[in-house]
Parts: structure tokens; C-alpha cells; sequence
């Protein structure tokens, strides 16, 4: 069976130990399901999918209920890096060649639907959640940058995108300080923001609009039909329309999701807060990722802080010693942070296709499944949720985009993916550390 990954590394109906949870706005705790309840639709996880979903379908007037093992955001929503990125995971260059230069402009245009949806939610449901402008891509070695550099001319010259100024070494020194960059790109249509604050807005805005969401109510069982039945420890929901917003925690509850949808572990600290000595980091209020194929990511928190991420793993267990394991890639990038004291360490589960690419699915006639963001999720799977509700609505031309996407199962199905995956990602990285 998938490994599980609710209960493996989390106290029940707990946050991890984040500078985001330690930072999270108030809210108070759903209750959780003791009854058996009717419902229209049924969303199976409280993530930014889930929530996007369920706040779309409240407001359209349907009967709305959504089911979290743990708590809204649990997920890799409450713990990401909180990077809204423009378009899809996967670059246009290489969409273009995969599904052809028309269906490669509609998934353009819907990453950049999903950047405006997400900045849309924040201001008409006023969540508090930092929301700032830019995303800066780095290179960190000549190549790469003129990679980048290419990239930003096709989006001007084809996407008509002019929110990308392209920056060389001593523009992005300028921005970002690292002797380990050597130029990039800085597009301000992109974002950050604080990822918990974010989901938990979400959920007090479905909430509003009439979902009611029960938290600590993990779902073992869904029974299909027409209504379908999902049942928790202490009650049961039946619902004529299910949508599955699992992600990584899908764990064994739907094998045809789990042969193509791959949970791994990324991790993230949080410095002390480091006052003056943060322009050494950053310049400017904006995020950084870079070119390698295991991603650094990085920005600074409101507080100063360095937010930094690094380091994959594809096991059960999260190391003993996160700090330790994400240090090590962080002084790679900023070697004079090496007596910074760590405040903060922390892991999450997302999820990922062999595509980089959402694996949206129907699974019968009226079980709908929204997964596999790779790691670009604030946007992605936002709008996967709206999707769903606009499916479930009668309205099908954008969840069909993604829908025929091809999405291959990992080789081997669930059981053999993990292996294969280390070996895999093992040679990327060495590849990333020998510069080749």
C-alpha cells in the first residue's frame, strides 16, 4: 500500500513547529464529524485545493462539506515557500513541444488565471497573509543564465509578458548578494506571501460562505455510487459529488491517484532575525529560487528572517535533524551565515508527476481528483479547486485542459516509484554539486 504520510512525522491536529504556524493569524478549531451528514459535495482535505473548491461551491449555493484528518493547512499549504509563480511548473518551452504551441497558450493563460485568482481571494476576503510582489530566478553558472535570459525573451516575445527584467551578474548582486549567482531574472507579476495565513483565510472565507468544514476527521473509506459515502471514525457523509484534495496525504485511499502522483519531502528553516545584516541576504522584499533541478528557495519574513529551503527527501520518516540537512545547502548560497543561530525547522509532504505538471482526473461518474502541483502549488492548486466547482457546475473546458494532459504512472506503479525516484533525484543532485 502508498505510504501514508498523515500520521508518520505530526502530532494529531497539530501544526508542525513552523515560523508560519508560531506567526498564524488566530482562528478557532472546526469541529470534527460525529454524525452522519447529506451533502452535495464532499472535499476530502482542508488544503488550498480542498478550500479553493469548497469556498466556489458555497458561493454558487451548493451543500458543502469538507473533511481534514488534521487541521486547514495542515499540508504542505500551511508549510510551503509560499511562492505565487507565474504560469505552470513546467516552463512553455518545454510545454510547447509537448502538447503543441495552442494547448501550451491556454496553459499560460490559466497559470496566469490562477496568480490572479489567488491575489483576488486575498482582497475581496481580506486575508491577512503579506501578500508581496516578485519571484527572482537565479543561475549559478553562466549557462543557466542564459537560459534564463532566454526564457524572459520568449515570454515577452510570444507570451507578450513584460513583467521579467532580465538582470546580469552585477544587477543581481545588487539584488541578491550571493557569490554563487551569477544572474537571473526578476519577474514582479509573481509573488509571495505567508502559505499558512493564506489556507487559513481560505477556510474562514468557506466557512463564511457556507461550507462546514470538520477538522481531526480523516476519511478511511469512500464508497462509490450516486450519493457516494465516505466514512470517518465517528460519522459518515453522503454526497452526489466527491473531490479528492489530498495531494501527498493521499496515502492508499485512491490507487489509480497513487500510481500517478508522487509524495516527497521538502524542508524548509527559518533564521534568527537578522536586523541590518539582512540586506547581506536581500536588497528587496522579493523570493528567490534558482536553477537547480533540487530547487533552493529562499526569502526573507516580515521579522527579518531568513526563510530558506533546500533538501528532498523520499522516505517515510523526516531526518532527525532538519536545521542540519537544509544549513547545508543555505551555506552554499550565503557562506557568512554560518554562526546564524536556526529558530525554526520544518518539514511537509507535496506532490509530484513525472510531467511536473497537476494530475486532474475524473474517477467515475462523479468522483473529481486534483493533485500533483510539483511544487507550484499556491496558484496551481487554488485554481484546481475552482475548476472542480466549475466542473461539478456543468462547466468542464478548463478541468479538461489539465485533464488530457498526459500523466504516466511512475514506473513500477506506487510500490517501486520511491526507489527509482532516490536514484533518480540522487544523480540530479550530484549533477548540481559537480556543476554539470
Amino acid at each position: 500500500m502508498p505510504m501514508n504520510l498523515l500520521h508518520a512525522n505530526d502530532r494529531p491536529g497539530a501544526y508542525p513547529q513552523s515560523w508560519y504556524a508560531a506567526t498564524a493569524n488566530e482562528t478557532e478549531l472546526f469541529p470534527a464529524l460525529e454524525s452522519d451528514v447529506v451533502a452535495d459535495v464532499c472535499i476530502v482535505g482542508a488544503g488550498y485545493t480542498g478550500l479553493s473548491a469548497a469556498l466556489h461551491l458555497a458561493e454558487a449555493g451548493l451543500r458543502v462539506v469538507v473533511l481534514e484528518a488534521h487541521r486547514a493547512g495542515f499540508g504542505a499549504s500551511g508549510r510551503n515557500g509560499g511562492q505565487l509563480g507565474s504560469g505552470q511548473r513546467k516552463d512553455q518551452t518545454e510545454l510547447e513541444p509537448m502538447v503543441g504551441r495552442e494547448d501550451a497558450r491556454k496553459l499560460w493563460d490559466m497559470g496566469e488565471d490562477a496568480k490572479t485568482l489567488v491575489k483576488d481571494l486575498i482582497a475581496r476576503h481580506r486575508i491577512d497573509c503579506d501578500l508581496k510582489p516578485g519571484i527572482a530566478w537565479a543561475g549559478s553558472r553562466d549557462s543557466d543564465v542564459r537560459g534564463i535570459h532566454d526564457y524572459a525573451d520568449h515570454l515577452r516575445d510570444v507570451y507578450g509578458y513584460h513583467e521579467i527584467e532580465v538582470l546580469e551578474r552585477d544587477a543581481f548582486h545588487a539584488l541578491c548578494p550571493s557569490p554563487n549567482y551569477c544572474g537571473g531574472m526578476l519577474d514582479m507579476g509573481a509573488g509571495h506571501l505567508h502559505p499558512l495565513n493564506y489556507a487559513l483565510g481560505l477556510a474562514q472565507a468557506a466557512a463564511g460562505a457556507g461550507a462546514q468544514i470538520f477538522e481531526l476527521s480523516e476519511v478511511l473509506a469512500i464508497e462509490e455510487g450516486r450519493p457516494a459515502t465516505l466514512r470517518t471514525a465517528s460519522g459518515t457523509v453522503k454526497a452526489d459529488h466527491v473531490i479528492l484534495a489530498c495531494n501527498g496525504y493521499l496515502g492508499g485511499l485512491e490507487k489509480r491517484v497513487a500510481a500517478r502522483v508522487m509524495p516527497i519531502n521538502n524542508f524548509i528553516v527559518a533564521t534568527e532575525p537578522l536586523g541590518d545584516d539582512a540586506a547581506r541576504v536581500l536588497t528587496r522584499d522579493v523570493a528567490i529560487a534558482d536553477s537547480r533541478f533540487v530547487i533552493n528557495y529562499f526569502r526573507l519574513s516580515a521579522d527579518k528572517r531568513l526563510l530558506f529551503g533546500g533538501g528532498e527527501t523520499y522516505g517515510y520518516r523526516f531526518p532527525k535533524d532538519i536545521a542540519a540537512l537544509v544549513r547545508k545547502p543555505m551555506l552554499e548560497i550565503y557562506p557568512h551565515l554560518r554562526d546564524v543561530r536556526i529558530d525554526y525547522a520544518w518539514g511537509g509532504t507535496l506532490a509530484i508527476t513525472v510531467k511536473r505538471m497537476p494530475y486532474l482526473a475524473r474517477l467515475g461518474n462523479n468522483v473529481l481528483s486534483a493533485s500533483g502541483y510539483s511544487g507550484h502549488g499556491v496558484g496551481s492548486a487554488t485554481h484546481a479547486g475552482q475548476l472542480c466547482a466549475l466542473a461539478i457546475q456543468g462547466e468542464t473546458s478548463g478541468f479538461d485542459v489539465f485533464a488530457q494532459l498526459p500523466t504516466p504512472a511512475f514506473p513500477g506503479g506506487a510500490a517501486a516509484r520511491s526507489p527509482l525516484l532516490l536514484l533518480a533525484m540522487t544523480w540530479f543532485g550530484l549533477r548540481d554539486r559537480l556543476g554539470i
